[in-house]
């Protein structure tokens, strides 16, 4: 339980130091995925561990890191637009669309939970946008279609990830991660370079923030949800997980005085609702 809130708090503040680093989304998202590679190969090494997962497991690692990617470029790019809140609201979305996925592609039976998350994120989406959306600037727009675009690419790590982590082999999550990590930074590194972009950390401010988003947000905090959540039900992992999207809009509201309506505020409260209800609908139904 405390390992699983230290790693939720500590993965809050992500949207924040991307927010704070004076780089463009990918170059920020790089910075994460590299520095936060590092801290896990580092880990790994002193713990006298191999850095490769077995080798039938790294099919679906590289689909992680590739997954994993295209869900940072997104995100990044939707907190660059909408600010870290929303954009991290929308992103959670995932854990609706992976019941959707147990339901539609797995044939699972649909339990009331699941039937229930549909209405219920439906309307959390449109309290949350619905008001400010006629009178919304294309970046509004293109921030909430890549904060959903998140929740998509999101799912589809998560379900590459349980792959990988239900072969036979059982790899070291730690190991995982860090192939994942590094995977991704290569992969960022390849989109930074094609367009243009630099590399270059303009300032203290981001070296602070790019330094504290790999370590404690991709480091330290991945760490500690991989090793609570092996010993937490999903019920109350999902429960203590929601505080993560939680924060990071509270953290928009006290830390970039974001402006907000009552219809924004009981918007997200029913979306997270929906999100518990999604990330928590199989397990309910006997299958978590």
């Amino acid at each position: 339980m405390i390992q699983l809130l230290l790693g939720a708090f500590l993965i809050s503040f992500s949207p924040v130091f991307v927010k704070l680093a004076h780089v463009p989304a990918d170059v920020s998202a790089f910075y994460r995925m590299f520095f936060g590679g590092l801290g896990l190969a580092l880990g790994l090494l002193l713990r006298g561990e191999r850095l490769l997962p077995p080798r039938g497991v790294l099919p679906a690692t590289l689909a992680c890191a590739l997954f994993f990617t295209l869900d940072l470029m997104c995100w990044h790019r939707g907190v660059l637009y909408l600010g870290p809140g929303l954009a991290t609201v929308l992103g959670n979305f995932q854990a609706f669309l992976l019941a959707a996925h147990g339901v539609l592609v797995l044939k699972e039976r649909p339990g009331p939970r699941f039937l229930a998350s549909i209405p219920l994120s439906l309307a959390g989406l449109t309290l949350m946008l619905g008001p400010q959306w006629p009178g919304s600037t294309e970046g509004f727009r293109l921030g909430v279609a890549f904060g959903l675009l998140t929740a998509v690419w999101y799912a589809l790590f998560l379900l590459s990830l349980k792959r990988a982590a239900a072969r036979p082999e059982r790899p070291d999550p730690m190991s995982v991660m860090a192939v994942v990590s590094l995977g991704s930074a290569l992969l960022l590194a390849v989109q930074v370079t094609a367009t243009g972009q630099s590399f270059a950390i303009p300032d203290g401010r981001s070296w602070a923030a790019l330094l504290a988003y790999g370590i404690l947000g991709q480091f330290v905090g991945w760490v500690c949800i991989t090793t609570g959540l092996k010993r937490a039900r999903a019920a109350l992992a999902g429960l203590v997980l929601l505080a993560q999207p939680a924060l990071a809009y509270v953290w928009d509201l006290t830390l970039f005085r974001k402006p907000f309506t009552v219809l924004e505020i009981v918007g997200v409260g029913v979306a997270l609702a929906a999100i518990f209800l999604g990330a928590t609908a199989r397990e309910a139904e006997g299958k978590g």
